[in-house]
């Protein structure tokens, strides 16, 4: 598939470099002029958002013409000043997202995973698992695809409003990482019997 990739951070570069190892086609939208935003989103069959959230509006305003009709996969987590969940409880940045881009299929993927991680879908040998969310059938079986091609386990969390458990587990992960010094080095792994 091709793939627009929306930032150019850590978590993109991971997700480059993992489905690109895949055998799927990238390309970056990013604020570098090289590499307009615009370009990549109009281009890409399906397109990531993974830009800081407080860089999400910005992102989305230039997705806006090229998003619909397309599965668009936010990664953020809103991050607060103390490593907190900046957002309420009663949403999340997918769902925002969503209303933003009313006509694209917004799905939740990625962003449970630390982004050394997120190329391999592997910590310490294990496979992880791909939380996904999203109201869209066919977008999430084929964000479920791309999680697998990877190397992910995915699973299938329900509707969209999901994603602000999945957002929670988010902040859940990097609290344990940076705040209570267990590191990056770790990750969710679903077990079931």
């Amino acid at each position: 598939m091709k793939i627009a990739i929306i930032g150019k951070g850590n978590v993109g570069s991971a997700l480059c470099n993992g489905l690109s190892n895949a055998g799927h086609e990238t390309k970056f939208g990013h604020r570098d002029p090289a590499e307009p935003v615009a370009d990549a989103a109009k281009w890409g069959e399906v397109i990531i958002l993974a830009v800081p959230h407080n860089n999400a509006n910005d992102a989305i305003e230039e997705i806006r013409p090229y998003a619909d009709g397309k599965t668009v996969i936010d990664v953020m987590n809103a991050i607060g000043q103390d490593m907190d969940l900046a957002i309420s409880c009663t949403t999340s940045t997918a769902e925002e997202t969503q209303k933003k881009l009313p006509k694209a299929k917004v799905v939740k993927a990625f962003n449970t995973v630390f982004a050394q991680n997120q190329s391999t879908a592997k910590v310490a040998g294990e496979q992880l698992t791909a939380f996904i969310a999203g109201n869209d059938l066919k977008a999430k079986q084929t964000v479920a695809q791309l999680t697998r091609d990877i190397g992910f386990d995915p699973v299938d969390c329900g509707p969209l409003k999901a994603a602000r458990y999945l957002e929670a587990m988010g902040i859940l992960i990097i609290n344990l990482a940076y705040t209570y010094g267990m590191g990056n080095k770790m990750g969710y792994k679903l077990v079931k019997s």
